[in-house]
């Protein structure tokens, strides 16, 4: 077992009391017009408008993506369905999620079958389904690739996805600012850092150190917590009795954070702020109420899914987005990592997962 089918199974494990979480490749769910069950981060979805919000050709979406075991998972798959019920003209085919790679590429050759117009496709594992994407354009059905990258740009129409470079920076640079703010020489810093192994945790660590050192500030100490919650609160325990003065402390993901959290205050720490990353509704509340170490949180928007959705959209019917003068949809777009703190929250709480 990998360390990161480790690190999700730990996860379910810690959030669902170790409940079996299904996973198989059938389809699941054929929606047309009407949204699912609608959550905080649902609501945020854009209502169509203007001359695009016109109904046109109907467009088949395929959508599949990992098992929703994390809060950020389950909130990409929401927000995708509810973005299909917006429009009149489309209707999504979505496989069960499932973190088994062979069974997301059964998955997902099975919506190549049905031929639909548009595919989007959150891969578990970007590399191992390079292949079957690219079967997918091959038989000429456009695929969005959203957020973990194919290894080929034949596998895909565009990519859209989160800034995990920029999260990082911007953690470091309201890090920074506060410390300035608050006097602080050689202050203790603390990153509480995801997957080690992953490339979009190095390059969250990497903006973050990068933005410290503009500032003249480094990371005093640096664990990995693998993404869970259970790690989470032991790696936090770890740091807090090797550190008995914390000025700062950046955790990569807010349900990794639920550890954290926990671990301070069964240390009945609160001497230092605590920036959170991806934005659940969870974090935001707290930031919201001011009474605890949270104080702000690097957002990776799950709303990408629904962009996703009304990017396969706009390509099945041969459009364009409305604002930009190009005549086709883009073949990249990077979102970006706002800075959620207590003054900005009620703006953001509606893209919580």
């Amino acid at each position: 077992m990998s360390k990161l089918e480790k690190a999700d199974l730990n996860r379910r494990r810690f959030l669902l009391g170790g409940a079996a979480v299904g996973a198989g490749s059938v389809l699941v769910g054929c929606t047309s017009n009407a949204p699912q069950d609608a959550g905080a981060s649902e609501q945020a979805n854009s209502k169509p408008t203007g001359e695009n919000a016109k109904a046109g050709k109907h467009v088949t979406i395929g959508f599949s993506a990992p098992a929703a075991d994390h809060g950020w998972i389950g909130a990409i798959s929401k927000n995708a369905r509810s973005q299909a019920g917006q429009y009149k003209d489309v209707s999504l085919q979505a496989t069960e999620g499932t973190n088994d790679v062979n069974a997301q590429i059964s998955a997902v050759h099975t919506l190549i079958d049905r031929k639909v117009d548009v595919l989007v496709i959150l891969p578990f594992d970007g590399k191992a389904l390079t292949a079957v994407a690219k079967d997918s354009m091959d038989a000429g059905i456009p695929v969005i690739n959203l957020d973990r990258v194919f290894s080929s740009k034949l596998a895909y129409r565009t990519w859209i996805g989160g800034d995990n470079y920029g999260m990082g920076v911007n953690a470091g640079y309201y890090v920074a600012d506060q410390l300035q703010k608050a006097g602080k020489k050689n202050p203790v810093i603390v990153e509480v850092a995801g997957i080690d192994n992953l490339e979009l945790t190095q390059q969250r660590s990497k903006g973050f150190k990068e933005a410290l050192a503009s500032k003249g500030l480094s990371v005093t100490a640096r664990q990995a917590a693998d993404f869970t919650p259970a790690n989470g609160r032991k790696v936090m325990a770890n740091l807090l009795e090797a550190h008995p003065k914390i000025d700062a402390v950046w955790n990569h993901d807010d349900d990794q954070g639920i550890g954290v959290e926990a671990a301070i205050k069964q240390a009945n720490r609160s001497e230092f702020f605590m920036v959170g990353g991806a934005g659940s509704e969870h974090v935001m509340k707290e930031i919201q109420a001011g009474s605890g170490v949270l104080k702000a949180t690097v957002l990776y928007p799950p709303t990408m899914a629904a962009s996703a959705i009304t990017l396969a959209r706009l390509i099945g019917q041969s459009k364009t987005l409305s604002d930009l003068t190009e005549h086709e949809v883009p073949a990249s777009i990077t979102t970006f990592s706002a800075v959620v703190t207590k003054e900005n929250a009620p703006q953001y709480l509606p893209l919580g997962f």
